[in-house]
């Protein structure tokens, strides 16, 4: 019992948000599928069940342009903190070390640790993807869940324009359609808007123990510190 206890207190973080992450995952599908259903009876068409909601377009284009976008984000938030600072920011790097870093920063060649990944180790392309495995695995994960996004909306969409009495697009033309971007673009920019909010915000605002903060009596100026 008390390995399962430690397992828990040493993953809570992930198990939490996974909990969390089932339960509105959950919860949308039956919301969902009720607001789905409201538009069926409305066309005069037959309300369905929640398998047949599960694996339609409608759910799936709904979970897919969130993922995306939320995995644009990270990607985003990843790779341009190399490059770019917010003075005073517990998400930032202070200016001193922007780029890549040294291999002694990185605790790389002759500075890995007895602890450090064998591919930090390894060297050549080994190290060199590892050393970018982060930010290469969320713009992964974005791009495919866009393309998810983009063939379960044509489905979607041709199934509303069929229902309406309108012609059919192929997914070529939906690539270039306002439902699309409109989908696309009402997701990107909240995501950006809040990234830009927390890189400011943590200049003068703290939450006490948490590691997104910098300590409560630290001055607005440091950079790159965490409570």
């Amino acid at each position: 019992m008390s390995g399962l206890r430690t397992f828990v207190r040493h993953n809570g973080l992930s198990l939490g948000f996974g909990g969390l992450f089932l339960l509105s995952l959950a919860g949308q599908a039956l919301s969902g599928m009720a607001d789905f259903n409201d538009r069926q009876l409305a066309h005069g068409v037959d309300p369905v069940g929640l398998g047949s909601y599960l694996t339609s377009s409608s759910f799936a284009v709904d979970v897919a342009e969130n993922w995306q976008s939320e995995y644009l984000q990270f990607f985003l938030y990843v790779f341009a903190t190399v490059w770019l600072v917010q003075r005073g920011s517990p998400e930032s790097k202070p200016l001193s070390r922007i780029g890549t870093e040294s291999d002694e920063d990185q605790l790389l060649g002759r500075h890995v640790q007895p602890g450090s990944p064998k591919w930090a180790k390894a060297g050549g392309w080994r190290t060199a993807v590892f050393a970018r495995s982060l930010a290469l695995v969320m713009g992964g994960i974005f791009l495919l869940s866009w393309l998810a996004q983009s063939v379960a909306g044509v489905a979607a969409y041709n199934a509303e324009q069929l229902s309406d009495f309108g012609d059919p697009v192929s997914w070529p033309e939906y690539l270039v359609s306002s439902d699309f971007w409109n989908r696309t673009l009402q997701n990107w920019q909240s995501e950006f808007l809040a990234i830009g909010s927390m890189a400011v915000l943590s200049v003068y605002l703290r939450q006490r123990g948490s590691p997104e903060s910098k300590p409560v009596g630290a001055p607005h100026g440091v950079t790159d510190e965490s409570g």
